[in-house]
């Protein structure tokens, strides 16, 4: 377990050893999922892997990918 602090803008820093250990290299894009529990982060290009084969959550999460995406650039 690590402890992460925020920073401004809720900034958070993923130590190295997890980066290098799931390959997540600068400008790669993450998958955010909160609920009750708390909050979990996915390298994007892994999503399918950690719900296997709930095809209604990952169809959701990407559905949600998608209007992030479009609030990101309308907001460009």
């Amino acid at each position: 377990m690590y402890k992460l602090k925020v920073h401004k803008k809720g900034i958070i820093v993923i130590p190295k050893e997890v980066r290098d250990k799931l390959n997540i290299k600068e400008g790669d894009e993450l998958n955010v999922v909160a609920d009750g529990e708390g909050i979990f982060i996915f390298p994007q290009r892994n999503i399918e892997k950690y719900f296997g084969s709930d095809k209604d959550a990952i169809k959701a999460l990407k559905v949600l990918e998608e209007e992030r995406r479009k609030e990101r650039e309308s907001s460009s």
